[in-house]
């Protein structure tokens, strides 16, 4: 009995510095009745539960979120970029080619093997992705037999749209057509599912190299802030978008519901007389396809300024109905255009999402149907950066978009790591908590909830849906994934029932 009161006595004497607001309750009273610490366990609690993290709040809300849209696409038509990837350590196949660090060097278009070590240095060095023509078809056929028999090197089907088709071809009620050089090697790893005509078929394959380094790695005084790849090739018949009229022509059986295009990047390397022709029969073929068919165009890295306006005021943009890019190619559009922040010679870590906001507004106001006036189709941007992802749509146009880019973001996180689902042990969360929705004023101070991962704001007549990406720790593959990313964007959104004829 003694035993029983005594520990009684001692609860209530526990429980009497608990009441009274003392913080610290004796330690020999606690040892006395083994029982753990309170404060302290109770702050280990809330540093597991803080940790459970936000990464897991934010995936599991993920799945509350990402619901099919009421109206999904049946029959997709994607061209015209399509090839074979080689996929290989960078740093270890420019030492297999007996390449030296050194300093960097970007080049638009790359002639030699320095030029390629100059560039990937350069990008490397960034942590930022990028692609190019490389000019030399017999060194690059040397490098691309080097590429193929080192140690490790995986084959894999590439080309923008060829990559978009394969993520729409894993949706079983979804038809998808592609368009676009298929080899032997490509036609046999793409999936069944995927219709490819035969005026698309050719003898050979078209291959592009992929130099993957790993966050962390080193050459030389050169040190990637994070992973990412280099890509190069000499593509002739994707660089003149060759299967574009074959794609075109295609439709008018196939009868789609949504049309995505890619591959203009790879005419920045023919030069500019091939590409301001090839433009103009491009622009004309594409205005071809019935008006009332969503147009996406997917963008990719470039460095010509006088390319990217002919696509953004001349050319393309006026007819599309949405676009996907990320942050390099957002940045350099703007700096085509002389846009918002067009000063910024690169975004200085994760890229702010004020200037973002900035810069997907201008697009939509000045090449895009912001104003209801306007003869452009533009009225979608699907925005992705490694720590997070925007939507910004122009109201009335698009639905299901809290759906979009989740899935998006979803993807990137668990494709990255090579698994069919987010592992939250693998990833973690980059994107800032707080931010602002412009970088000058008047601008509204936003928050990301875990709980609740979709910021909206809106600004004039565009709305702007914004959620986090739980990065990856250790990436085993980036490439192809902007085009998983847009894919999976395009899959869950919808388009509106009432908006006006395109």
């Amino acid at each position: 009995m003694w035993r029983k009161a005594s520990v009684a006595a001692l609860l209530a004497i526990t429980v009497g510095y608990l009441y009274h607001g003392s913080p610290e309750v004796p330690e020999q009273i606690l040892q006395y009745l083994s029982l753990p610490n309170f404060q302290q366990s109770s702050q280990s609690q809330n540093s597991q539960n803080n940790q459970r993290s936000l990464e897991e709040v934010i995936s599991t809300a993920w799945e509350t979120l990402i619901t099919l849209p009421s109206r999904q696409w049946s029959k997709v038509a994607v061209g015209v970029n399509a090839c074979v990837d080689v996929v290989v350590s960078g740093v270890g196949l420019l030492q297999a080619l007996a390449v030296d660090p050194g300093a960097g060097l970007d080049h638009e278009v790359l002639h030699s093997k320095e030029d390629l070590r100059e560039a990937f240095i350069h990008y490397m060095g960034r942590g930022a992705a990028a692609e190019r023509f490389f000019s030399d078809k017999e060194v690059f056929q040397r490098i691309a037999r080097a590429a193929a028999e080192y140690p490790g090197a995986k084959l894999y089907v590439g080309g923008n749209a060829a990559l978009i088709g394969q993520k729409l071809a894993t949706y079983p009620d979804l038809m998808v057509l592609l368009c676009g050089p298929v080899g032997p090697k490509l036609h046999e790893m793409l999936d069944e599912q995927i219709v490819v005509p035969p005026e698309s078929l050719q003898e050979t394959d078209e291959y592009h190299l992929i130099l993957e380094y790993k966050a962390g790695e080193k050459w030389g005084s050169t040190q990637a802030p994070q992973a990412n790849r280099f890509i190069f090739s000499h593509d002739i018949s994707n660089g003149g978008m060759s299967s574009l009229e074959t794609f075109v022509a295609s439709l008018e059986e196939f009868q789609p519901d949504l049309v995505v295009l890619s591959g203009l990047h790879m005419m920045e390397g023919q030069g500019r007389e091939l590409w301001e022709d090839r433009l103009k029969e491009a622009v004309s073929a594409i205005s071809d396809i019935r008006k009332e068919i969503p147009i996406h165009l997917e963008l990719a890295s470039m460095t010509d300024k006088d390319y990217m306006n002919s696509i953004m005021q001349e050319q393309f943009m006026p007819i599309v109905s949405s676009i996907g890019l990320n942050e390099q190619e957002l940045l350099f559009l703007s700096q085509a255009g002389e846009g918002p922040h067009a000063d910024m010679a690169a975004w200085k870590g994760i890229p702010e999402v004020g200037r973002v906001s900035d810069i997907l507004l201008w697009i939509l106001e000045q090449h895009g149907r912001s104003d209801p006036l306007s003869e452009a189709d533009l009225t979608r941007i699907h925005f992705h950066t490694l720590a997070y992802h925007i939507m910004a749509t122009v109201d009335g146009y698009w639905g299901n978009q809290v759906a979009a880019v989740t899935a998006g973001a979803r993807v990137a996180s668990s494709q990255a790591c090579g698994l069919q689902s987010v592992d939250v042990s693998k990833v973690e969360l980059k994107a800032p908590l707080e931010f602002h929705s412009s970088h000058t004023e008047p601008r509204e101070k936003l928050t990301i909830n875990p709980a609740q991962p979709v910021t909206v704001w809106r600004r004039g007549n565009v709305t702007f849906h914004m959620t986090p990406v739980l990065v990856c720790k250790q990436p085993l593959r980036t490439v192809g994934l902007g085009d998983a990313i847009s894919a999976e964007g395009l899959v869950y959104s919808e388009r509106m029932p009432d908006e006006q004829p395109l």
